[in-house]
């Protein structure tokens, strides 16, 4: 009986997220921050990676862990990606004429966005035209998962939209259903090492043999290769030492709305956020 109580509840509570969230698209409170990419070496900002956010009137701060699932089960992942996409792609245009320098923007891309291969590049191809940013400055984060479904159409749409200029990110690397073949035949960009390596690095000594091994296969595949959750001075140290320059993580900045990203950078002024 308890079970089924709590069960109910579950499923209440998931029901109201999607009616809320749905409603949130709709109405375009849907809000995207910035977590700052950098060069350690450094520590200047090459580019964002743009996360959702939402803040509803009723439930309150609700995790993208949470929304994102119920959005992919509800149909509602592909309009939520459109108007991050949107904004997103209309906050960079703005601060590539601000700041005078391009930086890139780096989306996450969910592997059921992938059942509809030929309209998500259409799509993905019209925004950038639109607000007329450079492909080259675009990184498409895709989780190993991702290459399991509809294959040889997701195959397709990758090398369609390398050839546009696009780049593309193996997420998590390492977390998943890693093939070292699907490095050799797809258009792979760059690897991102998950933060779980980075973050317990010095209490088990295999994950820095794992950060190593996965820097080492990039460098040998002439891949770029960016390590996500870095927190502290000794994970960038080991990082630049084993060969890995481009990061990301608390260390340099948290996740920050449009104005807390341009604050960062102009008070840099575009060099060094020590």
């Amino acid at each position: 009986m308890i079970y089924h109580e709590l069960l109910n509840e579950k499923q209440t509570e998931k029901m109201q997220i999607e009616k809320r969230l749905r409603k949130a698209i709709q109405k375009e409170t849907i809000e995207v921050y910035y977590q700052p990419k950098v060069d350690a070496r450094h520590n200047i900002i090459t580019g964002v990676e743009a996360l959702v956010r939402w803040h509803d009137e009723e439930l309150g701060f609700v995790s993208p862990e949470v929304f994102i699932c119920i959005a992919e089960e509800a149909g509602l992942i592909h309009s939520l990606w459109e108007s991050v996409m949107n904004i997103a792609c209309c906050q960079i245009s703005k601060w590539n004429k601000m700041f005078n320098q391009e930086l890139t923007l780096a989306m996450n891309f969910s592997p059921r966005q992938f059942q509809d291969s030929s309209l998500l590049v259409h799509e993905v191809k019209a925004a950038l035209s639109s607000y007329k940013l450079n492909p080259g400055s675009f990184e498409m984060e895709i989780t190993e998962s991702t290459l399991l479904i509809n294959t040889q159409e997701t195959i397709k749409a990758l090398h369609e939209l390398k050839e546009y200029g696009i780049s593309i990110s193996i997420d998590d690397f390492g977390t998943g259903y890693s093939s070292l073949s699907y490095l050799k035949n797809l258009p792979i960009d760059c690897l991102k090492i998950d933060r779980s390596f980075i973050m317990d690095m010095n209490e088990d000594d295999s994950n820095r043999k794992i950060i190593q091994a996965i820097i080492s296969l990039s460098q040998s595949l002439n891949l770029n290769v960016i390590a996500e959750g870095v927190e502290l001075e000794y994970q960038k140290d080991f990082l630049l030492e084993n060969g890995c320059v481009h990061m990301q993580g608390y260390l340099f900045s948290r996740p920050l709305c449009a104005i807390g990203f341009e604050s960062l950078f102009c008070s840099s002024d575009g060099q060094s956020i020590d």
